[in-house]
């Protein structure tokens, strides 16, 4: 049985799709997390995000946080979804969704993995705003 869903993709993310994946009758609790772009950055107006990816790396590295959570939360499946490209202000860049017996473990393997995907996936985000652009932090 596959127990992870690893995708990056310039396509629009599919909630439903990560639901999906983690729903079972085996599971009383469902965690998601969905990113989305906001219009402010510490009081600047943004317009747009554009986030560049190494694509096999992150795959890669996206699955590793994957396994790591299967191990050490008493999660059944977890699904990470990234976007690249230019998305626009309400657009969503991450989903991330777990499933468990219980909903401690959905939510504690939920909120390690997008805290283990900023820290160490190699996706980068340029941020646009109406007066210019800058690229922050290595990651997202």
């Amino acid at each position: 049985m596959i127990k992870t869903s690893i995708k990056i993709t310039s396509e629009k993310l599919n909630l439903q799709e990560c639901y999906s994946f983690v729903e079972d009758n085996f599971c009383g609790g469902i965690s998601a997390f969905i990113g989305t772009v906001r219009n402010d950055t510490q009081g600047k107006e943004v317009t747009q995000l554009d986030f560049s990816t190494y694509k096999p790396m992150a795959i890669k590295e996206m699955q590793k946080i994957a396994d790591l959570a299967l191990e050490k939360f008493d999660i059944f499946k977890i699904a990470i979804h990234h976007a690249e490209g230019v998305l626009q202000v309400g657009d969503i860049p991450v989903i991330i969704t777990t499933s468990s017996k219980h909903r401690k473990a959905a939510f504690l393997a939920c909120e390690f993995a997008i805290n283990t995907l900023k820290e160490s996936v190699p996706i980068w985000k340029k941020e646009h705003f109406s007066d210019g652009e800058v690229w922050v932090n290595a990651y997202p």
